[in-house]
């Protein structure tokens, strides 16, 4: 099997040779160019499966490039050349397709594991993104935006009402990318007390330890404390960390992907979110949307949801909407988004005495959706909900807003109670 080609991009020869000689003994080839325009035509002449560009080369910028390869050459991985410390070219250099960056000098370890996750990106075969059911037009753009971030070690905030599927989205990227064999650790913010955000990050088995080589997911990222943003930014500027108990820095190799419902910069403008960790945080944002704006994927994703279903229940017969019932869920509004589609039909199955499941048995989440004709009337939902919105707040309460202890007292999970706070705008 032919080694594979690498492509370095550098107008002064000195680091040219060293590179090419670094990449060599990695059981490379390599070639060079030391402009913009050498570079363009070799790669119109043959196949390289990496690219490393200087940033500033004397007939333009790596920059340019970089969008000439993403392209011209969407499959083969870039990375930009910075001087040490020159973190906004980094950032730019990320934002406009490169893979990754590496400062000079070049730490020839680093260079390593860019060249190993680079290779693997020519190797692995990726999953199709099979959670993200449906045909829409914004579904299909979706698919291809976390195809070409999969590709990318930037960065990505998911920003999106609850319930559309952020979490989905972000496994879909740690799994479509060359770090899919490390792990995708996920930490919910939200779930978290103050007092124990440095354990859970920062400790020994701490998610920045223990994610390490893969993908840290960060949820509800806006419900961190302003004190512990700071700590946060520094691990993620310096890719490093002194974890708790210990006496020395570990260097961090993971990918940081965040999720959040609110609009950040609102939120950094009224200082309740620190300004450098957005700039941190969102090098790239990706917006999921919500139900409302890909209508035509209801039906799909009950398809997909009634055969996850029948497939955990044991049964031999699968489970199917009726006419009547398919009309009924493309007039909701389903302001839950995906999340509230899936539970009502989970709730539908136990309600149905068949494999058939009737107009009847989705019970919406909104008083305006529950039928009178059936014997219920409206003002039961909504001295229910009340009753729910009192006995919630008070759990909240009794346990200092942890919502944890909260949930426990109530006798419901963690995200039932999470479930219900955003049905009765609690949040």
């Amino acid at each position: 099997m032919q080694n594979p080609t690498a492509l370095v991009v550098d107008d002064e020869r000195d680091i040219r040779d060293l590179l090419g000689m670094a990449l060599s003994r990695m059981g490379l080839q390599v070639v060079s160019a030391e402009s913009v325009q050498q570079a363009k035509l070799l790669l119109d002449e043959s196949h390289y499966d990496l690219c490393l560009t200087d940033m500033r080369l004397d007939d333009g910028s790596g920059i340019d490039l970089i969008r000439y390869v993403n392209e011209h050459f969407p499959n083969m991985p870039i990375a930009m050349l910075t001087a040490f410390g020159d973190v906004q070219s980094a950032v730019n250099a990320l934002k406009a397709g490169a893979y990754d960056f590496v400062s000079k000098p070049v730490d020839l370890g680093t260079l390593r594991k860019l060249v190993d996750q680079a290779l693997a990106l020519r190797e692995q075969s990726r999953p199709a993104a099979s959670e993200l059911v449906g045909e829409s037009s914004i579904i299909k753009h979706l698919r291809e935006q976390i195809e070409r971030l999969a590709r990318s070690l930037a960065p990505v905030l998911i920003v999106g009402e609850a319930g559309v599927g952020k979490q989905v989205v972000a496994k879909k990227i740690h799994q479509q990318s060359p770090r899919n064999r490390a792990p995708f650790l996920e930490v919910q913010c939200d779930a978290i007390e103050a007092d124990q955000l440095d354990t859970v990050f920062f400790g020994k088995s701490g998610a920045f330890m223990m994610a390490q080589g893969g993908t840290l997911f960060i949820d509800h990222v806006d419900a961190l404390p302003l004190s512990f943003q700071i700590r946060l930014h520094k691990a993620i500027q310096d890719r490093g960390i002194r974890a708790i108990g210990s006496l020395a820095d570990t260097a961090i190799d993971i990918r940081i992907i965040s999720a959040t419902r609110k609009n950040l910069v609102q939120e950094a403008a009224g200082k309740r979110f620190r300004h450098e960790l957005l700039y941190r945080i969102n090098v790239i944002e990706l917006h999921v949307p919500p139900m409302r704006e890909r209508r035509q994927d209801i039906l799909p994703l009950a398809r997909a949801f009634l055969a996850e279903l029948t497939e955990h229940s044991g049964s031999q017969e699968q489970m199917r909407l009726s006419a009547a019932a398919e009309a009924l869920l493309l007039q909701h509004a389903f302001p839950g988004n995906v999340r509230e589609l899936e539970n009502i039909l989970e709730r539908a199955t136990v309600l149905a005495t068949g494999p058939v499941i009737e107009a009847e048995h989705l019970q919406f989440n909104r008083p305006e959706y529950y039928d009178a004709d059936a014997g219920i009337p409206k003002a039961l939902p909504e001295a229910l909900e009340q009753l729910e919105r009192a006995q919630i707040q008070a759990a909240l309460e009794a346990c200092r807003f942890n919502k944890t202890k909260a949930a426990a007292q109530l006798g419901i999970t963690f995200r039932a109670l999470r479930y219900k706070m955003e049905k009765l705008g609690m949040e």
